[in-house]
Order: C-alpha cells, then sequence, then structure tokens
C-alpha cells in the first residue's frame, strides 16, 4: 500500500477509535464498544514513532471528546466546547507517545491498562482542579464489568475495559500475521478476567434486616430554557416549593406514604433565603407543609461580590440548620481562572461566577441519615465520594441543575457516573435535578425510579441505608498510584534495556 493511502488509513482509523469510543457512552448501550475502540487505537498505534503515536492519540481524543461535550457550547457558541474538547484530546495524546513506548515490551496489555489508568488520573487532577468527564468507567454502567468497581473503583474499571482492548487487540495482531500461537496468551487471559469478574465481584444483595428511609426528589422545572432561565429566579423557588406542597397534600390524603426526607435539587433557590425574608418564608412553607427536613440547594451571597453554591438541611420547627458548600467549583462557569486575562480573550468569560469552595467532608446530617452531598459536577470526581463515604455516609445525594445544558447528552452522562459510584461504594444514589433527569439508584446501580427532562415531576423511593465499605472505598486513589508508578517503572525499563543494546 502507498505510504499516503496507509498514513491516511491510520488517521480515519485513530479518529475512528475516539468516535467508536463516543457512541459506547450513555445514552445508548453500546458499552461492549469500548473495548473495540481501544483495540483498533492500539493497533493502529503499533510500530509508530514516539511523534507519529502521539498525533494519532491526539486524532483519538479530538474524535472522542468532540462529539462528547457540545453540551459545553450549548448557549454561548462552539469556541468554549471545540477548546476544551482540544485541550481534553491531549491526555489521548500522551497516552499514544507512552504506547508507542511500552506497546512492544513483554506484558504490554497491561502496561497499555496502567497507562491509560495513569493518564486519566492526571486530567482528572489538572488542569484548574481536572476535569474527569469521559472517563472510561462512566460508560460502564450497562456493562457486565459494573461489579468490578465495587473492587476497584472508577480507575480499575478503566484498567479492566482498556486490558480487553489490549488484549483484542493482541489477538487481531496475531490473526493478521497468522500465528496461531500468539493466541494462546491473550486469549487465556480474557477468560480469565471473565472469570474472575463473576467470581471477585461482590454480592448486591440486601441483608435481611437492612436499614432503611424513605425519600422524596422533588423536580421543579425551570420556566425556560437557556442560560437566562435564572432570570426568573423566583420562579424556580416558587416551583419547587408548589410540588412540595402538593405532595404534603397527597401525604394528608393518604394516596402517598410520608418521607422521612425531602431532597431539592441545586439552585432551587437562587435566591439567598438568608438575606431575603421572602424566600425563606417560602421553603419553611414547604417544609411545616411536608413535615420532614428538606435539603435545599440555594446561592448564598457572601463578602466582596462572592457567592457559595450551598445545599442547606431546612428542618420544619428550627429552620436551615447544616450546610455543604460545593467543593469542587465548575472552571469558567462558577468561577473564571486568570479572570483578567480571560475577560480580554471572551466577552461570554464576564459570565462566569464568582464563586468559593467550600471545605469539610461533604456529609450533612439530613433527620438522623447521614448523607453525602455531591453536588452536580462534583460526582465526577473520586476522592470527594469516596471522603464523603469513609466519613459515614450512608447514601449519597446529588443535588443538581442541568437546565443550563438543555437536551444534551449531559444529564445521562452525569447519570452514568451516579450508578458507578453506587456500586463503587454500594450505597444508594439519588438524583435531584431541577429539569431531570431526576433519579433513583439502587446500590447494584439499577435505575430504580427517573424522570422525563423539564416536567415538573415528585420521585418517591424507600431506598436502603448501607454502612459497609466496599474494597474501593477503603483503597481510595492508590490503584491510580500504583498504574502511574509500573508505567513509569516499564518506561524505565525499556529506556535502559535501549542503551544497553547501543
Amino acid at each position: 500500500m502507498p505510504p499516503i493511502c496507509a498514513s491516511a488509513l491510520r488517521i480515519a482509523a485513530a479518529a475512528g477509535s475516539g468516535g467508536l469510543l463516543y457512541v459506547s457512552f450513555p445514552p445508548r448501550q453500546l458499552w461492549f464498544l469500548a473495548p473495540v475502540a481501544i483495540a483498533v487505537l492500539v493497533v493502529t498505534l503499533r510500530g509508530r514513532s514516539l511523534w507519529a503515536a502521539s498525533g494519532y492519540g491526539y486524532l483519538a481524543g479530538l474524535g472522542f471528546f468532540v462529539p462528547l461535550l457540545p453540551w459545553v457550547g450549548t448557549y454561548v457558541g462552539a469556541v468554549p466546547w471545540l477548546a476544551l474538547a482540544a485541550v481534553e484530546a491531549v491526555a489521548f495524546g500522551v497516552f499514544g507517545a507512552v504506547a508507542a513506548l511500552v506497546g512492544r515490551c513483554r506484558g504490554a496489555p497491561v502496561w497499555l491498562a496502567c497507562a491509560w489508568v495513569a493518564v486519566e488520573a492526571v486530567r482528572s487532577r489538572v488542569p484548574f482542579g481536572g476535569f474527569p468527564w469521559g472517563r472510561i468507567a462512566f460508560g460502564q454502567p450497562d456493562g457486565f464489568l459494573l461489579p468490578l468497581a465495587a473492587l476497584a473503583g472508577a480507575p480499575g474499571l478503566s484498567f479492566v475495559v482498556v486490558l480487553l482492548g489490549a488484549l483484542l487487540a493482541a489477538i487481531a495482531v496475531a490473526v493478521i500475521n497468522v500465528h496461531p500461537r500468539a493466541l494462546a496468551g491473550p486469549g487465556v487471559a480474557v477468560a480469565v478476567v471473565g472469570v474472575l469478574t463473576w467470581t471477585l465481584a461482590p454480592s448486591q444483595t440486601a441483608e435481611p434486616e437492612e436499614q432503611s428511609v424513605t425519600v422524596a426528589l422533588v423536580q421543579g422545572n425551570v420556566p425556560r430554557l437557556g442560560l437566562d432561565f435564572n432570570a426568573q429566579r423566583r420562579a424556580v423557588l416558587d416551583n419547587h416549593v408548589r410540588r412540595t406542597l402538593d405532595l404534603a397534600e397527597e401525604v394528608s390524603s393518604g394516596r402517598v406514604v410520608r418521607p422521612d426526607v425531602v431532597v431539592w435539587p441545586e439552585n432551587s433557590s437562587d435566591i439567598d433565603p438568608f438575606g431575603n425574608r421572602d424566600a425563606a418564608a417560602q421553603i419553611d412553607r414547604a417544609a411545616r407543609a411536608i413535615e420532614v427536613p428538606i435539603l435545599v440547594g440555594a446561592v448564598i451571597a457572601g463578602s466582596h461580590s462572592t457567592s457559595r453554591n450551598t445545599l442547606v438541611v431546612w428542618d420544619p420547627v428550627t429552620g436551615p440548620g447544616q450546610e455543604h458548600d460545593k467543593r469542587q467549583l465548575v472552571p469558567f462557569g462558577e468561577y473564571l481562572p486568570l479572570r483578567g486575562l480571560m475577560t480580554q480573550l471572551s466577552s461570554y468569560a464576564s459570565r462566569a461566577g464568582n464563586f468559593i469552595p467550600g471545605t469539610g467532608d461533604g456529609v450533612v446530617d439530613l433527620a438522623g441519615v447521614p448523607v453525602a452531598v455531591a453536588t452536580c459536577y462534583e460526582v465526577a470526581f473520586d476522592d470527594l465520594v469516596t471522603e464523603s463515604v469513609r466519613a459515614g455516609a450512608q447514601l449519597i445525594a446529588v443535588p443538581t441543575n442541568n437546565a443550563t445544558f438543555g437536551r444534551t447528552e449531559m444529564t445521562y452522562q452525569q447519570l452514568a457516573m451516579s450508578r458507578v459510584r453506587a456500586v463503587e461504594h454500594d450505597k444508594a444514589v439519588v438524583i435531584a435535578a431541577t429539569s431531570g433527569v431526576s433519579a433513583v439508584i439502587e446500590p447494584d446501580g439499577t435505575i430504580a425510579q427517573r424522570t422525563e427532562l423539564f416536567s415538573p415531576d415528585v420521585l418517591i423511593a424507600r431506598v436502603p441505608l448501607r454502612t459497609t465499605t466496599t474494597l474501593a472505598t477503603r483503597i481510595g486513589a492508590a490503584g491510580e498510584g500504583i498504574c502511574a508508578a509500573a508505567v513509569l517503572a516499564a518506561l524505565v525499563v525499556r529506556t535502559w534495556r535501549s542503551r544497553q543494546r547501543t
């Protein structure tokens, strides 16, 4: 094949592997395409030089992130979306470079899986606090590998998916090169991974005398789509108050059971209830009507024109109590890095908020139940949810506001993350969204109930309260550290051997 044609084929394969990986993500249930996508990428990178492999990896990253992230620019245009996709694709380029170095080492599939996890770990932390969106684990909530999240967390789930893909690549290369003996190792490894998944994955059956709590999730909806929906902030608050009052009426009439706790979404009261008596009175009215505590998402004014994105436990008798301030803020949304420079570069930069991050372990007491609060974006970050569960949380709540992203796939991508968190920590997860999708997720990742987008609704469910701690909760980020150390060691050994030969 002429060199130009071969290069064009590799370019198409690299970009196509990224596109195939995107297709494996929710809302589609094509999780099994993820290992295939990795296999295509690994074969494409095979035998390439360091810089060529980096370039092909970057193309794969663009093929993945460009279709994954258009929700970023839903109401602000394509520039932020494409810029973020271009930056995140660098991680795939780094993986490509590492793959070129370790791809021919003995045990290459293991080193490739380690490299992928290490790269995901870095991009989940830098720059500006990281962006974990699009980690391979978050595309697997419907896959048979999901139970592995309880053993090794999201990093372990990513590791196994990439390992399977690398093994498939090894099998494909052996078939192409007509090396039957070379099929034995990868074939056995694939079988072993499958067996270990079913035998080592923990059982998700309920304990006989398991404690539980009845939770009501209120989705009040927003008056209109777009960035300016909060121009009618009072309407958003009134929607959630009204739905809660309707729920209280249904409880009084005996049509539904009274919940033990109620969860409102993030930004359900963008009017500061501590600075606005009328807003506080409306929340009080709702809490007293339902007669149980409400976890209220509110924007609290701070000093020097700052704000806090806060979840407040609002008791029907004593009023506001414990608070959780969102710890992981969205850069260029809730705060603006390099504010002076960015405001000069983009007219949209001035729209960014000036929120300050919270501290603490993210746990609030809601009617005697220790609840881990992962506000919207926070659910994507391993360490935040793990810290809360380690602190004693028995239930995970994800109050979120997805109205600014319209009817895009963002909501379903976030829902998938929440399902992985449920299995990872063996805890029920409840999602309360202003405009949907709100959901009740069982500890095994199953969606018990869910709402539709942009429709007012209330979900009521009895969910388990589990005190058990999974292995994934205990080891935390240790798996990422091991993978990073392993691939670094492999690179050092390869470099040393190369120098020995010369």
